[in-house]
């Protein structure tokens, strides 16, 4: 029994070896990098614009004043 458990974890650790991955060492220069950093954080400004809750309310007061139903029928 002990033989088998032994054969069976050997296969298991020579598969786990066949799956590991090995990173590719990165190239690139620190500028590269630096602009790359820029590039990927979160664009804060998006969150501090008071312009779009604006432009959302007048949109529902727009929707709300123009349903138009008596306005058609005063024709």
């Amino acid at each position: 029994m002990d033989k088998r458990l032994a054969k069976r974890h050997k296969r298991q650790v020579a598969r786990a070896k066949e799956r590991v991955k090995l990173s590719e060492p990165d190239v690139r220069t620190p500028e590269q990098i630096e602009a790359a950093r820029e590039a990927s954080r979160p664009d804060t400004t998006r969150g501090m614009n008071t312009n779009v809750r604006a432009s959302g309310q007048s949109h529902r007061n727009n929707a709300a004043t123009s349903t138009g139903s008596a306005a058609k029928t005063s024709v």
